[in-house]
């Protein structure tokens, strides 16, 4: 098994959370995600069964969290 752990720090974490907690709860072949939002902090998670997986995880939460992040920043929420 292979794991990441991701640790975010934004004063929108935890909108970024909100907005992508759907595909957390989303089941991916091989591959397992949580989430924790705190104040300030978005930390997320990620074991594979292999590293394509876990490699195939990442890209996909980074640019999720980058657009959720990139539309909150633009709404101005």
């Amino acid at each position: 098994m292979h794991s990441a752990t991701l640790t975010f720090l934004s004063p929108k974490a935890e909108v970024v959370h909100g907005a992508i907690s759907p595909e957390v709860g989303r089941e991916i072949p091989r591959t397992r995600v949580e989430s924790l939002a705190r104040p300030g902090e978005f930390v997320l998670s990620i074991e594979a069964a292999d590293l394509s997986a876990l490699r195939a995880a990442i890209n996909s939460y980074l640019r999720w969290i980058k657009v959720a992040e990139d539309i909150t920043m633009s709404v101005g929420e």
